[in-house]
């Protein structure tokens, strides 16, 4: 019951649960006031304590205790409104006679005033922030107006806000300009305005209420909301696929290296160089081809990322009740489609190509071998020369027709046999050279030599003398009986000191052995490779112009791995015996000269 002249009504003494004046009121963290009860009865097994007024969460139970100022103050307020509702059961009359007393500013008790004001704080709401109740500060305890309720509130207030909180627990957002609810939305400008401005500026416009535009929109949310579902799942099916079809390239590629050195082991010297070049094509392919599913499957899960947020975000919106800020979102963020690929004709094939080359080998393999069984004893020799320069061509001829494209060089990978020889200057203090710089092992000690720029400090590894900035250049190195190694090149302005990090960002091309069968490339991550056939002495082949790093088993005449990278600067061999662990790895890296024959 509002009373004159009062800032005090009963609404003011409201739980905003039970909705009746507070019976034993408590407060909450938050600073929100309920009847203990009430309270008690709305955290009753809930998992999570939210305050009913503002939502704030406690991660457990706050302990409650009755607020005995707003208690005492809530009973004189029962006491002054004769203690039953608005008239207190006692009719008009009596109520009549009620408020002529409490008119009477003499009769309202002076400690009633001083509690309230202690209850709200001076400064707990700016001065005509709309939406907040404006308290004037409380006057001099000696002034006339100290016990005049009239003039502790002076200003209007757009919400009237009781010791429980706000009166109206749902914030409403309101219109900058008048200061009035938005409950239209304007088709034409896609936002929500207030009835004040659909009749001043949005005249000619599509205005609609904002709530029934926003139960529209739901539909179309939850049709969007599918359609990004089942994009989800088509994109999650071609992952899978492609991921399929990666495994396929790799038995693939295993069967067709295994098929080629079945073949090109029964062709003579002559054409062992096609054999290695078919293999590293083989390779090459591979690569690219996972490195072309790789990044496909890169750009579908970043698809199907984005696809998720959109998704979570409309599901939040569908179940969101604030329709002005839901509907601001819709169409500031999600309502536009998200870019679609057609990923349905894409797909990575498994063929690499060489089924015709192994065809057009095979036939000619069977013609060289009928032509040999009838060549006379006298000459064979010069008809087996003459029969292979035949057959050459035609198989060059087959391998350029490919789908390949390959192109064989015109000498042997041998021909370019470079003389390495270790360079001193450079060898971690724990290596031991032996004199004629073929060889290198690592000691159990350093050794007393100058801390020079170029000498490396703490990774145990040494690089040769020769550089390169141009043309193609091979060598070989001997590795057998070592559990560990290290073996390519590397630029020559490489860090040397302190901790390395060995990868070509960083001026390093190597392949590695770790524990007698762990084979890697040192990329960042490294590159493990599946090598069939332990390697005894190992072919390195640098192509400088193409960029190329290549590593062959010498032995088996089976290429290992090709780095495809871009050379600027000179590139010297690089060799790390690693560790000896104590004995266990102790045999050297041995530069061994490549025969020409």
């Amino acid at each position: 019951m509002p009373f004159p002249r009062s800032f005090l009504s009963e609404e003011q003494f409201q739980c905003s649960i039970c909705l009746d004046v507070f019976d034993n009121p408590v407060s909450t963290p938050c600073g929100h006031s309920f009847c203990m009860t009430c309270i008690g009865r709305y955290w009753e097994g809930a998992k999570l304590c939210q305050c009913p007024l503002c939502k704030e969460s406690f991660r457990k139970k706050p302990p409650l205790h009755i607020n005995r100022t707003l208690r005492e103050i809530t009973e004189q307020f029962k006491r002054m409104s004769g203690g039953e509702g608005a008239c207190g059961g006692q009719g008009k009359e009596a109520c009549s006679r009620g408020e002529e007393r409490l008119t009477k500013r003499e009769e309202i008790p002076g400690d009633l005033i001083t509690q309230v004001r202690i209850k709200i704080p001076k400064n707990s709401h700016r001065e005509n922030a709309p939406g907040t109740v404006a308290v004037m500060p409380p006057p001099p305890e000696n002034s006339q107006d100290a016990t005049d309720p009239s003039s502790f509130t002076r200003r209007v207030s757009y919400r009237r806000y009781t010791f429980s909180g706000a009166a109206d627990a749902k914030r409403v957002a309101l219109c900058a300009k008048h200061q009035q609810q938005l409950d239209m939305f304007c088709r034409t400008d896609q936002q929500c305005i207030c009835v004040e401005c659909a009749e001043h500026g949005h005249e000619s416009h599509s205005v609609v209420s904002a709530e029934s535009h926003w139960h529209e929109s739901k539909s179309q949310i939850s049709i969007r909301e599918h359609e990004i579902q089942e994009m989800i799942s088509e994109r999650l099916r071609k992952v899978e696929e492609i991921k399929s079809s990666l495994v396929d390239i790799k038995m693939s590629a295993e069967r067709e290296t295994q098929g080629s050195v079945r073949v090109f082991s029964t062709l003579m010297a002559s054409i062992e160089r096609s054999q290695a070049e078919l293999l590293e094509v083989i390779e090459m392919n591979r690569c690219s081809a996972e490195h072309q599913a790789e990044g496909m499957i890169r750009e579908l899960e970043q698809e199907v990322l984005e696809l998720k947020k959109r998704s979570s975000t409309l599901g939040n919106l569908l179940h969101a009740d604030d329709y002005v800020k839901c509907l601001k979102s819709y169409y500031s963020a999600v309502s536009s489609p998200p870019p679609i690929k057609d990923w349905s004709e894409v797909s990575v094939t498994s063929d690499l190509g060489t089924r015709r080359v192994y065809q057009s080998v095979c036939q000619l393999l069977e013609r060289f071998q009928e032509e040999l069984q009838r060549l006379p004893e006298v000459g064979i020799q010069n008809h087996m020369e003459s029969s292979l320069m035949k057959i050459q061509p035609s198989i060059q001829n087959h391998m350029e027709s490919s789908l390949m494209k390959f192109h064989p060089k015109q000498k042997r990978i041998q021909d370019y046999a470079a003389d390495i020889t270790l360079d001193p200057n450079t060898a971690h203090p724990r290596l031991i050279l032996s004199e004629d710089r073929k060889r290198v092992k690592c000691g159990d000690r350093h050794q007393p030599l100058p801390d020079n720029p170029e000498r490396f400090d703490r990774v145990v590894c040494v690089l040769g003398r020769e550089g390169f900035d141009s043309g193609r250049h091979y060598w070989e190195v001997e590795v057998g009986g070592k559990t560990d190694w290290d073996v390519g090149v590397a630029r020559r302005s490489v860090n040397r000191k302190g901790k390395i990090t060995v990868n070509p960002s960083n001026g390093y091309w190597f392949l590695s052995l770790r524990d007698k069968s762990n084979y890697a490339f040192r990329t960042e991550p490294s590159t493990s490779l599946s090598v069939s056939l332990r390697p005894q002495k190992v072919g390195v082949f640098v192509d400088y112009e193409k960029g190329q790093v290549s590593f062959y088993n010498v032995e088996a005449k089976v290429h290992i791995y090709t780095f495809q990278d871009t050379f600027s600067e000179t590139i010297h061999p690089f060799f790390s015996p690693c560790t000896n662990k104590s004995g266990k790895n102790e045999a050297p890296l041995i530069v061994t000269p490549v025969p020409l024959d």
